[in-house]
């Protein structure tokens, strides 16, 4: 025991709970069956031990009174509204513009209204990275490349499905019309993303703050991680429709909903202290979509028309938006599973 203090001194010294150092050791591979060879039952108890025999006078002071467990921390209503403020401002952005698009058809000419789109993109994309910055989507430690795969995931929602018809039947022939639709949604969808992220975190901490075992508060933490995909799922659709029905749409918005639940699961992460999960899902959605017009095109060479077989099979059964919607829907359905296991771990609530 005293060797195992004296290795996560640092960490018992600067612990104002019990409960940080257990989640501490965890996140250095302790586990309960570790624990039991301390003869304690679990890290929990082992932890409760290591506070114990600290010395007070070199304990770090705490940021107020304690009541034997961490206190979980709830921002006032001030800073709720100032995070929620923020999250709106995204979704409000594209919406403007796209009134200004639709009010204006007709009367500016093709230039003036590229100048809006541009503008209201960069407002937009200002907005995000302000919400972004604060609140409950905001990554402590970065998201690394993230914005650029969701850059590229982004514009293949707008304008990839014109750009693989053209591929598939023989182009791509020039310009293509996007679909600004699903940007729109996502951007409205910031907000109710930002809310299912504090309430996943306000609950997990809650649960850390009454289990007993490792074991324990993984267990329901799982159910809280479905649940707030579930709630922002069943906020995404709606949104996504509406945005799909104002814009004259009459497609099912499938993909849009996938890239939606991965960029909400991979945020998570990320606002927990792991981004990197996050943004390997991602690569790995934009090498998929990358991948399909790829394939057609080195199809058209000599010897190698196999290599389209699989997306003329995809593309024959869903559509081109179902190549969108496997590379967003795979990966998001695998980080779901790896955030599960990962967000089980009290060591990635401490550092939120």
């Amino acid at each position: 025991m005293k060797t195992l203090l004296h290795h996560h001194r640092d960490l018992c010294e600067r612990a104002v709970d019990p409960l940080e150092i257990a989640a501490g050791l965890e996140a250095h591979g302790l586990t309960d069956r570790t624990a039991a060879r301390y003869r304690h039952r679990d890290v929990f108890a082992l932890a409760e031990e290591l506070y114990a025999r600290v010395p007070p006078r070199t304990r770090a002071p705490a940021a107020g009174p304690t009541t034997g467990s961490v206190p979980v921390p709830g921002p006032d209503a001030d800073a709720r509204a100032a995070w929620t403020l923020l999250a709106l401002l995204p979704g409000a952005a594209c919406l403007a513009t796209a009134g200004v698009l639709r009010v204006t058809e007709g009367v500016l000419g093709d230039g003036t209204r590229a100048l809006v789109t541009v503008v209201g993109a960069v407002l937009a994309c200002l907005a995000l990275r302000a919400c972004l910055a604060r609140g409950p989507l905001r990554a402590p430690e970065g998201a690394g490349r993230a914005g650029m795969y969701g850059c590229w995931l982004l514009s293949y929602a707008v304008y990839g499905e014109e750009l693989l018809a053209q591929v598939m039947t023989g182009g791509p022939d020039g310009p293509w019309d996007g679909t600004p639709a699903p940007l729109l949604g996502l951007a409205a969808a910031v907000a109710p993303a930002a809310w299912c992220a504090h309430l996943f975190t306000v609950h997990a901490q809650r649960r850390l703050a009454g289990s007993r075992a490792l074991e324990e508060f993984g267990a329901g933490v799982r159910p809280l991680l479905l649940a707030s995909v579930t709630l922002f799922l069943g906020a995404l659709l709606p949104l996504l429709l509406l945005a799909d029905l104002g814009l004259g749409g009459s497609g099912t918005p499938v993909a849009a909903a996938c890239l939606g639940v991965l960029f909400f699961v991979a945020r998570l992460l990320a606002a927990h202290g792991l981004p990197e999960p996050g943004t390997a899902a991602l690569a790995a959605a934009c090498a998929v979509e990358a991948g399909a017009p790829a394939l057609v095109l080195a199809a058209r060479l000599p010897g190698l028309e196999p290599l389209a077989q699989p997306v003329n099979a995809l593309v024959s059964t869903g559509g081109t938006g179902a190549v969108s919607a496997l590379a967003c829907g795979g990966a998001a359905v695998g980080l779901l599973l790896h955030a599960a296991f990962a967000l089980s771990r009290a060591s990635a609530h401490t550092r939120s």
